[in-house]
């Protein structure tokens, strides 16, 4: 059904996403697509590139008392949200994304002419600016009076019914300004997010560590291991990858060039699967720091989670499925071959790749890879759902820890560190290698994974090794990404991105 302005009221179909007919949507748009020509055979614009805006809602409220006092006129701008009333009185909520406001339209105190003109064309969605005096209601609501008012941009799309909203999943993310539009608790959410960022880079930078910018594009791959995105630079003429960290190998070339500390808060780029924990494209830090190891690195860490549990929630205690943590409890040590030999019975050091098959399937957990490298990483993950923490693992195997120095008195152990907190890691960091000649050793075996079909193992890189053969100090490095704040939030990871990468419709392709 269209919508009805024949008595002056405004009534509104709703559209939820998924009942609404392409008919009825044809007709509302064609309904506004005739009101947009009243408009402009009026002599109006309806798209505007100016206006005479004075006060956000959000300083119309904070301001209400002085500027309610006397006949001071003030202009609010915003998005119609709803309408009530007819007749010779309107009543208006509108909002301008720092407050939802009232406006009260009344055929006695504005031009008649106005008047029928706006509610002749004026829709939910329309952006408005409406010149007038602050007032309380009888029932005490802030609202402005109108005296006049200019149509900003005129919408021929009517908005989500506001109780429900888009229903359908995939309609949601392909419409996302919609699903924030109509749910106030989901923008706020991102202006969490973004403080959750907010404090990661106050933290570093209070802590001493330099901003930095790397290559988004590079030759090979470093500093973790995932299949990567492959592009064509067409005036070298040369594939090349999207990083899949943030810039681990280069920050680590800052480091043998004289900078102690740095870090850079980016997108990196994985071609993996999707799973509420994982995402192709998302943001992370990460950082280096001279002169420190995995266990300066783990105070480090643990003090920035729990700087931004208070900053930005205000506590430290979460709750995420079946999981309970307190980020101000002491954080356990978990050892990565003695946490899968007490839940699995199984080493992951001695045990052969069929030995770690046919637990996995004694298990019911599907594998992909056939190496040792993947078939001990998916043991492992099979243990971790199991661990609330707050915990780091500790101890990982050379095998999956190619940029990692080993534990001193323990060859077959490096000394990494990954926060576990809700069954899963929320960052990974260790004391890094700087030894050349044994990083070449790693790389030739992460080059022989390559050859065997493993699209998730490291590159090597030469330039790499050559810099380390130059020199470069003891560090730590560390890195996490949304992932925490997702667990935070206790929602999926593509809930917390803005715009997730969504497949074309059908008709699109």
């Amino acid at each position: 059904m269209p919508e009805s302005f024949a008595s002056g009221h405004f009534s509104f179909t709703p559209l939820n996403g998924t009942i609404a007919s392409m008919s009825a949507i044809e007709e509302i748009r064609a309904e506004r697509v005739r009101k947009l020509k009243i408009l402009t055979d009026h002599g109006y614009e309806a798209y505007p590139a100016t206006t005479a805006r004075t006060h956000s809602i959000l300083n119309a409220f904070e301001s209400f008392e002085e500027l309610s006092t006397g006949s001071v006129e003030v202009v609010l701008v915003g998005r119609v949200l709803i309408t009530r009333g007819q007749g010779a009185i309107v009543f208006l909520d509108f909002e301008d994304g720092t407050a939802k406001f009232q406006a009260v339209f009344k055929e006695d105190t504005m031009d008649p002419a106005d008047f029928a003109l706006f509610k002749s064309v004026v829709d939910s969605g329309d952006f408005i600016e409406i010149r007038g005096t602050l007032f309380l209601t009888q029932t005490g609501q802030e609202s402005i009076l109108a005296k006049k008012w200019v149509m900003l941009s005129k919408s021929l799309l009517p908005l989500p019914d506001k109780f429900h909203g888009l229903q359908n999943e995939e309609e949601r993310f392909r419409k996302r300004y919609l699903d924030l539009l109509t749910h106030p608790d989901l923008r706020m959410l991102f202006k969490r997010k973004e403080k959750f960022w907010d404090v990661t880079r106050s933290f570093m930078k209070e802590h001493g560590f330099m901003e930095v910018e790397t290559p988004t594009l590079e030759v090979t791959t470093g500093g973790a291991e995932a299949r990567p995105f492959v592009t064509h630079h067409n005036d070298f003429d040369m594939d090349v990858y999207l990083r899949i960290s943030v810039g681990e190998l280069w920050q680590k070339r800052l480091l043998a060039a004289g900078f102690e500390k740095t870090f850079e808060i980016g997108h990196i780029f994985r071609n993996e699967g999707t799973s509420p924990n994982h995402l192709q494209e998302f943001t992370n830090m990460e950082c280096y720091q001279a002169f420190a190891n995995y266990d300066d690195g783990m105070r480090l860490v643990t003090d920035l989670y729990r700087k931004i549990a208070q900053e930005v929630y205000g506590k430290t205690v979460f709750t995420r499925g079946e999981h309970t943590f307190d980020l101000a409890d002491d954080w356990l040590l978990v050892d990565y071959t003695e946490e899968i030999l007490k839940q699995t019975g199984i080493n992951p050091n001695s045990a052969s790749e069929d030995e770690i098959k046919i637990k996995l399937k004694e298990l019911g957990v599907n594998y992909d890879g056939e190496t040792k490298e993947r078939l001990m990483d998916t043991l492992w993950k099979y243990c971790r759902k199991n661990i609330s923490g707050p915990a780091f693992l500790v101890n990982h195997p050379k095998l999956v820890s190619p940029l990692a120095k080993e534990v001193v008195g323990n060859q077959d152990a490096t000394q990494r560190f990954q926060p576990l907190i809700a069954g899963t890691e929320v960052g990974n960091g260790y004391s890094e290698l700087n030894n050349p000649i044994e990083q070449q050793v790693r790389f030739d075996v992460q080059q022989e994974l390559l050859k065997s079909g493993d699209e998730e193992a490291m590159m090597p890189d030469s330039e790499f090794i050559e810099m380390l053969e130059h020199g470069m100090p003891p560090a730590c490095g560390f890195g996490f990404g949304e992932r925490l704040f997702a667990i935070f939030e206790d929602r999926p990871l593509r809930e917390v991105q803005l715009f997730p990468l969504m497949r074309p419709r059908e008709d699109e392709k």
